[in-house]
């Protein structure tokens, strides 16, 4: 499986970005996905997750109501589109795939495949 996560950039406190992610190499419709971030510094985090059928979102307490992660099935992509940024949503964001489904909210450590990371700068 490849991933490229594109759609990272500076924006200011309050403002949106969506993020977007390509996968080939696979059967996307078999895969769930999910995006993490790394800010510096840190561990990575789960952001959310999608399982295969679209069926069981999952976000970290800290980007609910504010982010969402969607999947396009027909286009292979997954989006994570993030509204009112905060400063401490700045990070490298990757978005990962795994085979079989999500039955909670995993980690990093449960995904298999991973694109290359986008920047997010938030600026206060």
């Amino acid at each position: 499986v490849q991933l490229q996560a594109s759609g990272g950039g500076l924006v200011q406190t309050g403002g949106s970005l969506r993020l977007s992610c390509a996968a080939s190499g696979y059967a996307f419709g078999r895969l769930s996905m999910g995006w993490f971030r790394q800010a510096p510094g840190k561990e990575r985090e789960s952001v959310g997750t999608i399982n295969w059928n679209g069926g069981r979102i999952y976000y970290a307490d800290s980007v609910k109501g504010r982010f969402t992660i969607s999947r396009d099935d027909g286009k292979n992509m997954v989006y994570l589109q993030m509204n009112n940024l905060k400063p401490e949503d700045t990070a490298v964001y990757y978005c990962a795939a795994r085979l079989g489904d999500t039955p909670y909210f995993m980690g990093s450590n449960m995904f298999r495949w991973w694109g290359q990371g986008t920047l997010v700068t938030v600026s206060s």
